[in-house]
C-alpha cells in the first residue's frame, strides 16, 4: 500500500517537474527565437479605438509587444511621443499593430474648405456680397473684422459703423465661383484675382454673447468683414458717425 502511494506521489513529481522543464525549454526556444530575430517592441490595439481619438488618450487601448523585426508592420509606431497632435482617421480594431498611416491631423478629418470649431464656440452664417467679403478672397481659416452698420442707432439720430469683433474665425465660405464668358482671355492671377458670382454664405465661429450681436446686425443693419491676419493693428477703433468721419 505504501509502496503504490509513493508510486503515484513520484509520478505526480515526474509529471510536474516535466511540465515545467517543457515550458521553461519553450520560453528558452522563443527567447532564442526572438535573440536571432531583432526584437522590437510595438504597439499592438487591445480594445476598438474609435475613429477621431486623440493621440494622448491611445494609452489606454493599446498594449506593449515583443516581436520579431520582420513581424512589425511598416510604419509601426514604437514610441507613443511620435504621434503627438494626431488623431486616429478611423477605427482601430484589436490585433492591428499602431501605425503612422492610421493617424492624422485634426483638420484632415473635415470635410474640404472646413476648419474645427475652437472649444466652446458656436457657428453662425451670414449672407453676403463680394464687395463685402474681401472681394470673395476669403477661405476656409482665415480671420476676419466684423463691421456692424445702422442707419441710426448707438446714441445718435444718424447711421453708425462700428468694428465690433477682431480676427473671428472663417469656419467656411461657401458660393457660387466666377464664371469666364467663352473665348475671353483669363485674368492675371497675381492682378486680377476672379470675383465670385452672386452671394457668398460665410460662417464665423464665435462664443454666444457674440453671435447674438453678429445676427442682431444681419437682421436689423449691414454688415461687412476686412480680412484681419494676427499680426493685424487693432488699435483707434470707435464708432464712427457721420461728424466723426472727418475726425
Amino acid at each position: 500500500m505504501n509502496l503504490r502511494l509513493l508510486g503515484a506521489i513520484a509520478a505526480v513529481v515526474l509529471a510536474v517537474a516535466g511540465t515545467v522543464l517543457i515550458v521553461a525549454y519553450v520560453q528558452d526556444a522563443d527567447r532564442r527565437a526572438l535573440r536571432g530575430a531583432d526584437p522590437t517592441e510595438v504597439y499592438v490595439v487591445e480594445k476598438t479605438i474609435p475613429a477621431a481619438t486623440p493621440a494622448q488618450d491611445l494609452a489606454g487601448y493599446l498594449k506593449k509587444r515583443t516581436v520579431p523585426a520582420a513581424a512589425v508592420a511598416d510604419g509601426a509606431i514604437t514610441d507613443l511621443a511620435h504621434a503627438k497632435g494626431k488623431v486616429a482617421a478611423v477605427d482601430l480594431v484589436p490585433g492591428e499593430q499602431l501605425l503612422a498611416s492610421r493617424l492624422v491631423d485634426p483638420a484632415d478629418l473635415h470635410p474640404p474648405g472646413r476648419v474645427p470649431v475652437p472649444e466652446g464656440m458656436q457657428e453662425v452664417t451670414i449672407q453676403l456680397g463680394p464687395d463685402r467679403v474681401v472681394g470673395g478672397q476669403l477661405a476656409a481659416g482665415d480671420t476676419v473684422g466684423v463691421f456692424s452698420s445702422f442707419d441710426d442707432g448707438a446714441g445718435t439720430d444718424g447711421p453708425t459703423t462700428h468694428l465690433l469683433f477682431h480676427k473671428v474665425l472663417v469656419t467656411s465660405v461657401q458660393g457660387a465661383p466666377s464664371t469666364q464668358a467663352e473665348g475671353e482671355e483669363p485674368a492675371d492671377a497675381a492682378s486680377a484675382p476672379p470675383v465670385p458670382e452672386g452671394a457668398l454664405l460665410v460662417t464665423l465661429a464665435r462664443r454666444a454673447a457674440d453671435a447674438e450681436k453678429i445676427v442682431f446686425t444681419a437682421e436689423f443693419g449691414s454688415i461687412w468683414l476686412s480680412k484681419e491676419p494676427e499680426e493685424a493693428d487693432e488699435r483707434g477703433t470707435r464708432v464712427v458717425t457721420k461728424d466723426g468721419v472727418y475726425r
